[in-house]
């Protein structure tokens, strides 16, 4: 039996599996990849230390990290499917059909971006699709994009690519946004936005870089294009936290609801750091730092337990 197993390869799965090294508690990590949704950025410049870094080296940079450790075992490739309360602890089952016993657990299994699951979106995925306003507006600068989704994660995009993007065009399917007033207000004040209710997104055009979004007009009925380099896609997450579901309180978006002290669970033995937990502010940085809070937590309960 494991003292701990971790689930997740990103900046909290990794952060906790270096901290439960140097702890030296009994931990296997299990991934299915590493780097989280940053692998796909072509620039990442928010991670604290590092000026500039593409998503695939910091993917890379982070499971060096992590195997650079003597005191834990690594599988990656492979995806937590459920997970069992049994006698002094859980099994958690892996899409491989292996299990694992383990005294306690860390969700750090991130979210995944909703998809607009169009035409082009894949293909141009980290060619200028993007689904993170916070790392990659910089990347955008001088550059005519389109946010699509009226609802708070829209609009904050939209701010973030202000200092950067000289057109940004707002696409919200329904007849009105649907986030915050005042940042509402501050976007429609600017010159550089133009809102566009009724509008769905239809495909996103491009061979090897996004060039245009087509999209239908609802109001008229009619197809048409834009001419843009980039789009980002903010129409919300969706937490993998399937696998701890009926053990643990979820909120109503799916994440894990955590005490945010110590990162635990409402159920003992259970705990959850990074986009797949409750965190308000969804960034590598915070994730890594309630990841390491959380193996803390841990170290000193399974000291406890004796």
């Amino acid at each position: 039996m494991f003292d701990l197993v971790i689930v997740g390869g990103g900046p909290a799965g990794i952060a906790a599996g270096v901290y439960a090294a140097r702890k030296k508690i009994k931990t296997l990590l299990i991934a299915e990849s590493f780097g989280g949704q940053s692998l796909v950025s072509a620039d990442v410049q928010n991670w604290i230390g590092t000026k500039s870094v593409s998503g695939f080296d910091f993917a890379q940079m982070l499971e060096g990290h992590l195997r650079a450790q003597e005191d834990i075992e690594v599988m990656d490739g492979v995806l937590a499917e459920s997970t069992a309360k049994i006698n002094g602890g859980f099994v958690v089952k892996t899409s491989d059909g292996k299990t694992f016993e383990t005294k306690t657990l860390l969700v750090a299994s991130g979210s995944r971006r909703k998809k607009l699951g169009i035409p082009g979106e894949a293909k141009l995925d980290g060619k200028g699709v993007a689904y993170c306003s916070t790392c990659d507006a910089p990347i955008f600068k001088n550059k005519i994009v389109a946010v699509v989704g009226g609802g708070n994660a829209g609009l904050e995009a939209v701010v973030d690519l202000l200092p950067y993007a000289t057109e940004i065009y707002l696409l919200e399917y329904s007849d009105s946004l649907k986030g915050d007033l005042v940042t509402q207000e501050k976007i429609k004040n600017s010159p550089k936005v133009k809102v566009m209710i009724m509008s769905k997104s239809l495909e996103i055009l491009g061979d090897n870089f996004v060039v245009g979004l087509k999209y239908e007009d609802r109001n008229a009925g009619e197809t048409k294009e834009l001419k843009l380099d980039g789009v980002f896609v903010e129409i919300g997450s969706v937490p993998n936290a399937d696998f701890v579901k009926d053990l643990v309180e979820l909120n109503k978006f799916g994440e894990v609801v955590v005490d945010h002290k110590t990162q635990a669970t409402s159920l003992v033995g259970i705990w959850a750091a990074g986009d797949a937990s409750d965190v308000l502010y969804k960034q590598n940085n915070v994730s890594a730092g309630d990841a390491v809070k959380a193996v803390l937590n841990i170290y000193d309960y399974l000291n406890k337990q004796g």
